[in-house]
Parts: C-alpha cells; structure tokens; sequence
C-alpha cells in the first residue's frame, strides 16, 4: 500500500480540491509512477499541524503516460470498504522529510486517530456575515455549487468586504452595491480572482494567477440592499482609513 500525502503543490490546495468533489480524479493526474503498489491510502494535509484527512482508500490498476499534458493518468478505483470514513477521519502523522509518496509499512505505526467526524467534511452551510472567513477555493466551490444559503444570505446584502492576502499580508477593500449585491461581486472574484478590480487585477499580471489562491474573503460591513451606493462608498473608505489598505494594502483610492 502507498500512502498519498497530498499538500499545497503551488498551483492547488487539496483540501479545495476534495471539498469542490474533485480529490479523486485530481489524485489520478501525477508527474512520476508514485502509485506502483496495488492500494493508496490518501491523506490531505489540514491547517493543524500533523493533521491529515483521511481522503479515501483507492485500488490502483495501472497508469498511462499522456503525452499530451506530459503527465501520468493512474487508474484509481474507490474502495468502497473504507468509505464511511471518507472526509470524516483525521489522523496525526509526523512526516521527518517533505516526501508526499511513502511505503505505508514504513510509516503505519506512527499514524494515530485524532477524530472522527460525525459527518464527512464539506462546505459548510452560511455561518451568518460577521463569521465569514472564505479561501479562494471555498468560494469558487460556493458560487460553482450555487449553495443555496450562501447565494440567499450574500444576494440579500449589499456591504464592505475584505480581501486578505495570505502571502503578503495586504488588504483590499471593497464593496457591492446594486442587484445580486454580495454575492454578484464575489462570483466575479470566484471567476477571475481579480473581480475586474484595477489593483488586483495588476497585482495578478505582474505576480501570476496563481496569486489569487492565496486570497481570504470576509465581509467587513453590511448594508441593505436598497441602500444608496453613495453611503456603501463612504464606508469603504472608512475602512480604507481604518485598515490603512490605501497606505500598506491594494488599495489606490
């Protein structure tokens, strides 16, 4: 058996990835034969230290080089003996190197039970506007899967947001106004991760789109939606002066 540690690999956080439903056929793309054995136990790294979530037990039959994407595409099917543990058990391992493809006869004795969910980890439902604290990925998978108490509670408001720079450390500051109100102008964040916003938008052509995966979005402030967009202006610019995003942060104006 193999076990798959699977981290940040500087394009894509896993965690994203298996709560957007898409772990196993993104496990199956890899760049060397690290699946040679006829089992795969997968572990995703969670932001607790030493903490992994158990992502599901696969069998592998086999890999073909596509030459196309220069990259390996294994056959892993599902074992369906260990899948009421999916996403619900998390495991504490130590890892002495950065290795993510180990001999799990190595390793089994030095992985402990830390928990077990009673339900399989997913997006959660809106957790009310003031306890927001979305990755870039949770959000694209909120606005892909259209979560219905998300897209009511974020359409219903309009506001001032935040988006932190996890890399960096900056702020930006925003705001949504108008029809569709917060949950319109984080869709277009969701598909472009610069909301066509002139800041960002350059931040993301001098650094790379990959940037936007290091983004946070929280709501700072909200307003009703029928509220004049001159008075949703004007506290965004508070917060701009509060949060000095103008001075130290991404914002220009």
């Amino acid at each position: 058996c193999k076990l798959h540690l699977a981290t940040w690999n500087g394009e894509e956080n896993p965690i994203d990835v298996f709560l957007a439903g898409n772990f196993d056929e993104w496990q199956c793309w890899q760049t060397k034969r690290n699946f040679e054995r006829p089992y795969v136990i997968a572990l995703i790294a969670l932001p607790a230290a030493n903490q992994w979530l158990f992502a599901g037990l696969y069998q592998a039959q086999g890999s073909e080089w596509k030459q196309k994407h220069n990259l390996y595409y294994y056959k892993l099917i599902p074992d369906n003996s260990c899948s009421t543990l999916d996403g619900r058990l998390v495991v504490e391992f130590s890892r002495t190197g950065r290795q993510s493809y180990l001999n799990a006869e190595n390793w089994a004795l030095g992985i402990t039970v830390s928990e077990l969910k009673a339900e399989k980890l997913s997006i959660a439902e809106f957790p009310g506007y003031r306890n927001i604290n979305l990755s870039k990925g949770e959000l694209e998978t909120i606005v892909r899967q259209s979560l219905e108490s998300w897209r009511t509670a974020l359409s219903n408001v309009a506001g001032v947001y935040v988006i932190s720079d996890t890399e960096s450390g900056k702020l930006y500051v925003g705001s949504a106004t108008g029809e569709g109100g917060l949950w319109q102008r984080w869709s277009q964040y969701a598909a472009t991760g610069h909301g066509g916003n002139k800041e960002l938008r350059e931040l993301l052509r001098e650094t790379g789109a990959k940037t936007a995966e290091n983004f946070r979005f929280a709501v700072l402030e909200i307003a009703d939606i029928h509220s004049s967009e001159k008075e949703v202006l004007r506290r965004e610019s508070h917060w701009k002066e509060v949060l000095l995003t103008r001075q130290y942060g991404y914002n220009a104006n």
